[in-house]
């Protein structure tokens, strides 16, 4: 192979995968290796037994590989085995070797046939072997057998995956002869992950086995599905052979003839059979551990570097020296304030960008939430009106009142502001709910003292609730402050004598078809309506130069117009109660709107204008009342005047809500954590347990310095060996222009190629691109 470095690389890979195995991450590193993959009783663990010259895999029925065996083969003077899991001990008696596999795999799988992907690491020394490391992995099954789970077969693939998807793994496909190569369930794996056949190694077994008058010389030759490392074919013992105990050695002599004599073989004997395989993937997985060693190198450093800060700490920790747990405690603390002031008032770095939180969502209950919650609190406008009238009757008694009284309005007002509690207490408790969370959120950092976490939650929780009732009980004497005054005099407040100046205010602006005036014109017209508190008006059109009429609403009602066959739109009619005409000589006008909701909008704005339905009926009394044109106008002043003193007070609330719940609970959260909060640790009796660690801490501080020292110890092993040698290349793409037919279709035909080739029987000396040959001349 060149020189003493490379002949050490593969034994190289060996100490690291011993060194990654004793930490439980042999399967997820990206040694180079070879994976030996095959559908079952293909013949994988007789090219092993084969290649090591004994007899030591289970062998039986059904799935017998259940957990993957890291096979490692070391040239030595002596021959012996031994086990990682049982270092120092010595196995001469391979049969031991057998029975200790079958009971390390029952030990980790039971025995109901299950899988599991952690690896046996076995390693034999021989005189007989060359230095070489393969995985042999479970055969590819298709139906589940005895207590198997039903879902075996993804789980197989799962884990034979776990292998062969790593681009430092070489692939050896084993595929029986007696069976059509584009069924082969080893070699669809490999294309899946190797769809260029880079890595992928063929292993064409039981070529014995073979119908009389048939023989694989065409995948042997690569002219069937063609592989960059090309095929070698073997011959392995017979299940009589075995049960014979027919000896291994004489089985090689046997493959040896058969490849000699067979004349469909006997031109490329010299590269066929187990002795040739072995020397093929020793040279093979040495070039390709040396091409990946530099980038394999890189990646241990970089490991090793992210390890490097928390092995240090790690190293010279002592879990009962008390001045490490009050250092420790004092700068959780530290951390802890500093993290929980960070997600209240907002910082630069760690910003959450998948969902709002601390003061963000705060932020958004303070001034979206809470105003939404006062304006779903939207009064029923027939119930408002109707408390406004009875309040105004009331008041007056039995006498008519001449004015409006300002009396009814107060007491309408006080009871609209003692319906804000509820919003209010509820933003209390959306504050109160969102503080805790972020309170947990930071506590995350102390997950390695569960004792400190569980007192830590506790303590500040408890300091919330406390906080919780104080500001309760603000927030209502807020509404208490409000209800104890109705100040009039207010500069916001439009007040009895403006009430007058803003009733001609707008109320609703928009287009309505008129249905019973246009008739002898031609039917229904559209005109621009303006309905103020005194008028309803229409015009042309929306630029309202063009004034058609102005109808006052005294004495005016509503009701509604069933809709007429042929028409579209929703109708209703406007009429006066004394039976004058409304328009001209029309006692009633028609209007109508395109949709359903229009004409709810616009019966609603009629009803704050003081148009009512033509019949009120007053819920829950078994009376009807029917008002009269002073007793509406009173209704409809107070009606406004409330709107425009609870507009003072919604803003009052708004703007004070935030102010006193920031001043009574997040300012004093902050300061009690950072100040007081360290303070009630050190006063708890059981202050000696809270830097207890939690189990996963300390298996997590030995899994680090575990890895640490795997890892140093990895990248000492690799600065050991020169990789400065030369060696042989990857063999060159396949030139499949002279098969006849797509490849892996159909079997090819006899047909001699199109030009003359010269026969390539003399391989002895070929480096592995002597296995990607064209097809020898075959007579026609």
């Amino acid at each position: 192979m060149g020189n003493r470095g490379m002949e050490e690389l593969i034994p190289l890979v060996n100490r690291l995968q011993d060194a990654f195995s004793t930490i439980g991450q042999s399967c997820n590193l990206d040694l180079p290796q070879i994976a030996v993959v095959g559908g079952q009783s293909a013949g994988k663990s007789s090219v092993l037994e084969n290649f090591v010259g004994r007899d030591f895999l289970p062998r039986g029925s059904g799935i017998v590989t259940r957990r993957p065996l890291v096979l490692q083969l070391i040239s030595a003077s002596t021959e012996y085995a031994e086990f990682l899991h049982c270092k120092g001990k010595m196995f001469s008696d391979f049969q031991e070797v057998r029975q200790e596999i079958e009971a390390e795999t029952v030990r980790l799988t039971g025995t109901n046939k299950g899988v599991s992907p952690v690896p046996i690491n076995l390693r034999v020394y021989s005189p007989h072997v060359l230095n070489l490391t393969l995985v042999d992995l479970p055969g590819i099954t298709k139906v589940p057998v005895g207590d198997q789970p039903a879902d075996i077969e993804y789980q197989v693939r799962d884990m034979i995956m776990q292998f062969i998807c790593k681009d430092n793994c070489l692939v050896l496909a084993v595929t029986p002869a007696n069976m059509d190569l584009a069924n082969s369930d080893a070699l669809k794996l490999a294309k899946d992950v190797d769809p260029q056949g880079l890595r992928t190694i063929g292993v064409i077994t039981k070529l014995d086995l073979m119908d009389e008058g048939t023989d694989a010389r065409h995948i042997l030759e690569n002219r069937l599905l063609p592989l960059r490392r090309g095929y070698i074919g073997v011959v392995n013992r017979s299940q009589k052979d075995i049960d014979g105990r027919k000896d291994i050695k004489a089985a090689l002599a046997a493959e040896r003839k058969f490849f000699l004599s067979h004349p469909a073989y006997r031109h490329m004997a010299d590269s066929m059979g187990t002795p040739y395989l072995q020397r093929v993937l020793n040279q093979q997985l040495t070039n390709h551990i040396r091409d990946c060693l530099p980038v394999f190198r890189s990646c241990l450093q970089s490991q090793l570097l992210a390890l490097d800060k928390e092995a240090e700490e790690y190293k010279h920790y002592r879990a009962d020296d008390p001045a490490r747990k009050t250092k420790a405690l004092l700068l959780l603390m530290q951390q802890f304030a500093a993290d929980f002031e960070k997600r209240i008032e907002g910082s630069g770095d760690q910003v959450d960008t998948i969902e709002l939180s601390g003061g963000a969502k705060i932020n958004r209950i303070f001034h979206e939430r809470f105003p939404f919650e006062l304006v779903k609190m939207e009064f029923d406008e027939r119930e408002l009106r109707r408390e406004i009238s009875y309040a105004i009757k009331n008041i007056h008694g039995i006498r008519t009142g001449l004015f409006t009284p300002d009396q009814a309005f107060e007491a309408i007002v006080r009871r609209q502001i003692i319906k804000l509690k509820g919003p209010c207490i509820k933003c209390v408790d959306m504050v109160i709910q969102e503080l805790i969370n972020t309170v947990r959120q930071c506590t995350t950092k102390l997950g390695s003292y569960p004792r400190l976490r569980e007192e830590t939650e506790r303590i500040v929780t408890t300091n919330i609730r406390d906080r919780e009732s104080r500001a309760k009980d603000q927030v209502l004497l807020l509404i208490d402050v409000q209800v104890a005054y109705i100040n009039t005099n207010h500069e916001d407040f439009i007040g009895f004598a403006n009430f007058v100046l803003i009733s001609s205010q707008v109320i609703r602006k928009g287009w309505l078809t008129v249905n019973n005036i246009s008739i002898i014109k031609g039917g229904a017209k559209e005109y621009w309506f303006v309905l103020t508190a005194e008028s309803l008006s229409w015009f042309k059109d929306d630029e309202e130069k063009e004034k058609k009429y102005m109808l006052p609403l005294d004495n005016l009602k509503l009701r509604d117009v069933e809709k007429s066959f042929m028409s579209s739109k929703h109708a209703y009619a406007i009429f006066n109660t004394e039976q004058r005409n409304v328009y001209k000589d029309y006692r009633f006008l028609e209007l109508a709107c395109s949709s359903q909701e229009e004409q709810d909008s616009w019966k609603a704005s009629l009803l704050r204008a003081g148009v009512y339905p033509e019949k009120v009926t007053c819920s829950g009394s078994s009376d009807s009342f029917s008002m009269d044109p002073q007793l509406e106008r009173q209704v409809e002043t107070i009606r406004n005047l409330v709107d425009s003193y609870m507009n003072i007070v919604y803003k009052a609330i708004r703007d004070l809500m935030p102010k006193t719940i920031m001043h009574l609970m997040i300012n004093n959260v902050k300061l009690y954590i950072g100040s007081d909060l360290l303070v009630q640790l050190y006063s708890l009796a059981e202050k000696c347990v809270l830097m207890d660690e939690s189990p996963e801490q300390e298996q997590r501080r030995e899994e680090v310095l575990r890895t640490h020292s795997a890892l140093k110890e990895a990248l000492a092993i690799i600065g050991d060996i020169s990789t400065s040698t030369s060696s042989t290349p990857l063999p060159p793409p396949v030139d499949s222009s002279w098969l006849h037919g797509a490849p892996g279709t159909s079997f090819p035909s006899r047909a001699a190629p199109h030009g003359p080739i010269s026969n390539h029987a003399d391989t002895t000396q070929s480096p592995p691109t002597g296995l990607i040959r064209p097809p020898p001349n075959v007579p026609r």
